[in-house]
């Protein structure tokens, strides 16, 4: 197939004036999250993104302890695009050793990640997980802390990340207006899941930016499936099996058709895929371009939605009980 189909659709975030590509580089794949990745085809991956019109790449400094913000600081400039032409999101609060959202952490984190990321700045600086911290501490400690950062140039915006949808009310609620950007969910918008759409109305009152990952439901919705250690219920998981299969049978690929579903609201700015190849960057290029081109798939589309409906919605737990 010719690459590219068309130039991915750049989308703005939020009062940023930031316009992410539709489809965004996860980098965790790059600190052999999900297997090992050569510096090789590290470099190639971030070339063939750039190529094909993505500019918005996120990592942390959790995701292969240290080695993906390296990794993909590495790549970055091997491919020698300037600087003003690319998003780069990195986060603080989480690290291998455990979770530390205070002050003093998350500004030497700051620089230690710029160090990493070879960069002068990032445009996105977000607390990462922050269900597994005091939501309190994230309002009154870390994200003041941050705002100084954002001062001294270090970051350009602040955004905020976690699993339960509650967390982003709760710190939007009890923050300055426009003191985070943005925030970025998982998981809960993709074919099986779609619940950040109920409070889009609200981040949009806001003023906040929308970067949703994990389309796939963190491998539920792929020919392979899911980790063994995937956190959801053995009813969902086989209901998402099932749904593959009956993909499979009629010559579709539900990764495809729940990236396509993901991507096709112009709310959320960026679709968050993590990447690790040259191949898996074309197959998530291709199905936004063909998405643009011809629609969704609505006929396969209606099938894996009726199979999935004795468990939409279903999430899991994650974080520690807020008080």
């Amino acid at each position: 197939m010719a690459f590219p189909l068309r130039k991915l659709e750049l989308r703005p975030l939020g009062n940023t004036g930031l316009r992410l590509s539709c489809v965004g580089f996860g980098a965790s794949p790059l600190g052999n999250v999900f297997g090992a990745v050569s510096e090789n085809d590290a470099v190639a991956s971030v070339r063939e993104a750039f190529r094909l019109g993505i500019n918005f790449f996120d990592t942390s400094p959790y995701y292969g302890g240290t080695l993906s913000e390296k990794t993909l600081g590495k790549a970055l400039k091997a491919a020698g695009v300037p600087r003003n032409e690319y998003i780069v999101s990195t986060k603080c609060g989480r690290y291998v050793d455990g979770f530390d959202f205070s002050a003093e952490r998350v500004t030497r984190s700051i620089d230690e990640s710029l160090a990493r990321l070879q960069l002068d700045y990032v445009d996105i600086l977000q607390c990462h997980d922050i269900e597994f911290g005091s939501l309190d501490q994230i309002v009154n400690e870390t994200i003041p802390a941050l705002q100084k950062q954002k001062e001294a140039g270090k970051i350009r915006f602040i955004g905020i990340t976690g699993l339960p949808l509650e967390i982003f009310t709760y710190v939007l609620d009890r923050v300055p207006p426009g003191a985070v950007d943005v925030i970025l969910s998982y998981c809960h918008y993709s074919i099986n899941d779609s619940t950040l759409e109920d409070l889009l109305p609200y981040l949009k009152s806001k003023g906040v930016g929308v970067i949703s990952a994990s389309p796939l439901a963190m491998g539920l919705l792929t020919d392979n499936g899911p980790p063994e250690w995937h956190p959801a219920s053995p009813e969902l998981k086989s209901a998402c099996k099932a749904a593959a299969a009956r993909c499979k049978e009629k010559g579709k690929n539900i990764s495809k058709i729940a990236m396509q579903y993901s991507l096709s609201n112009k709310d959320i700015s960026s679709v968050l895929v993590g990447m690790n190849s040259v191949k898996q960057v074309q197959e998530n290029v291709t199905a936004a371009s063909e998405l643009a081109l011809f629609g969704k798939d609505q006929e396969a589309l209606t099938e894996v939605e009726a199979i999935l409906k004795p468990v939409k919605n279903q999430t899991w737990p994650s974080g520690i009980h807020q008080s």
